[in-house]
């Protein structure tokens, strides 16, 4: 059986932003960070594939695929503010300790989260 993959969306710090979920939620997590010019669309075999085992979780970072794409008046677009809307999204949604798969852009985003709870993180790869 395919596992059913969720499209979402939810605002953190005012902003909308769009992820993909699946799994069950009590199971480990593992975030998936896409890079650039990609969005969470590039783990849709992924996804699935991990999702009877964890509970997978794949945002769309701010600017790209279906997350909000403020002006850069509006959003100091960096790895800071991008880290700070990512580690947002896992709290709001109640993710305390997750392993995650960084890919390209995403790993200085991953690597941030990493280095400022290093508790939260179980694992990193690439």
């Amino acid at each position: 059986m395919i596992p059913v993959v969720h499209h979402r969306t939810t605002a953190v710090d005012g902003l909308e932003v769009f992820y993909r979920e699946a799994g069950d939620s009590r199971a480990p997590a593992v975030v998936l960070l896409h890079g650039f010019p990609a969005s969470a669309r590039m783990f849709r075999h992924l996804i699935p594939a991990l999702a009877d085992r964890y509970h997978v979780i794949a945002p769309d970072h701010v600017g790209f695929g279906q997350s909000a794409m403020p002006s850069p008046c509006d959003f100091p677009y960096g790895f800071d503010a991008l880290t700070r809307i990512t580690s947002g999204l896992l709290r709001r949604l109640g993710v305390d300790r997750f392993a995650m798969y960084v890919h390209g852009y995403g790993a200085p985003i991953g690597w941030r989260l990493a280095l400022r709870d290093p508790e939260r993180v179980t694992a990193i790869t690439a």
